[in-house]
């Protein structure tokens, strides 16, 4: 089943690429241009039928999403790639059409400058409640974001910067806070030397590439640099994100992450099986599985693996929310961690 639908989603995306590779071609090669000689305005309408509809409509199957503000983003993008695709030569009589998609773009754009006015008109109060949560800092800075402002995609991708850039900035004096009913999952990995290890690497690829395409391509070599530095920044915060937030287990539920890549609040009434078997914990973790496994130089499998009584809802890297039917985790104190499991477990 899983994989006919990935034969599906392929057959959707391909069809997009052939629409708008096809416009391109149209416009942008001698062979199509000798095509616009006859009935040149049928087909610039075609066109725009074309990365108006056909093209959105391809989109939304591959992606399986449907809602009213993606139709309009995708119909005002495809107003708007209208004009880069075909010449003004051409596009001249339809001009005024295409004036619709920035318009309509302008308009989502204002709308998502006033939410983020009404996520900094909150700010404080925000910051007021996250100081005084028992929470990892990471569960209870998206709770009180999600209380007092509106769930919209640019608020979770604000947030996530957020907290990158306050545990690169804001975290370097403070240790780590390990009791009873908290597990970390990195001190026995070699997660926090791989990261290190990623970072010289990034600088000293900078440091060489950046100057050696500087004379080339000066655009891309400061596009390559931004993306370095921002590399760079993101695995200093998730470093911090990973020795600050350990596993924290609670009466009714727990609460794991993975620096700022991955995080999820399980509760003990979401588990219907708790995994031991060796056999089964070495095997191929399926796609459904999202796994709190801290990066080592050697293969390391999960000391338990969670099967859920369905999907539960994790956040990713930028506040993208996905759901997974089962767990995987490893810990650093594994014994006592099955222990304390099944010891919950069992008051359910």
């Amino acid at each position: 089943m899983i994989l006919k639908k990935q034969s599906v989603n392929i057959v959707w995306l391909f069809l997009l690429i052939l629409v708008i590779a096809s416009n391109i071609t149209l416009y942008r090669s001698s062979f199509g241009v000798n095509m616009l000689l006859e009935n040149q305005n049928a087909v610039v309408i075609g066109s725009i039928i074309d990365l108006t509809i056909i093209a959105p409509i391809l989109y939304l199957a591959w992606q399986r999403k449907l809602n009213w503000k993606a139709i309009i983003t995708l119909i005002a993008g495809g107003l708007i790639a209208v004009r880069f695709i075909i010449p003004m030569e051409y596009l001249a009589p339809f001009e005024a059409v295409t004036w619709a998609g920035f318009l309509i773009e302008g308009a989502l754009l204002l709308l998502e400058i006033l939410l983020l006015v009404t996520l900094f008109k909150y700010l404080p109060q925000i910051i007021g409640r996250v100081k005084t949560s028992s929470l990892p800092l990471l569960f209870s800075f998206s709770q009180a974001v999600e209380e007092k402002a509106k769930k919209h995609p640019i608020i979770h991708v604000l947030c996530s910067e957020m907290l990158m850039f306050y545990y690169i900035f804001c975290t370097w004096k403070k240790k780590p806070q390990y009791g009873g009913n908290t597990f970390t999952l990195h001190r026995k990995s070699s997660l926090i030397a791989f990261q290190m290890m990623m970072i010289h690497a990034i600088v000293i690829e900078t440091i060489g590439i950046h100057w050696w395409l500087h004379d080339k391509s000066f655009v891309l070599s400061i596009i390559l640099l931004i993306i370095n530095i921002y590399s760079v920044l993101f695995f200093l915060g998730d470093i911090q994100a990973v020795r600050l937030n350990p596993l924290q287990i609670e009466s009714d539920r727990m609460y794991v992450s993975l620096g700022l890549m991955k995080r999820m609040e399980i509760k003990w009434t979401d588990i219907e099986e708790i995994i031991e078997d060796r056999e089964i914990l070495e095997r191929k973790l399926s796609k459904n599985t999202i796994d709190f496994i801290a990066r080592d130089f050697e293969t390391v499998h999960p000391t338990v693996l969670l099967k859920l009584k369905y999907p539960l809802e994790a956040t990713m890297f930028m506040g993208i929310k996905k759901k997974y039917d089962q767990a995987a985790i490893r810990v650093d104190e594994s014994e006592k961690f099955k222990e304390i499991l099944k010891q919950v477990m069992t008051k359910q």
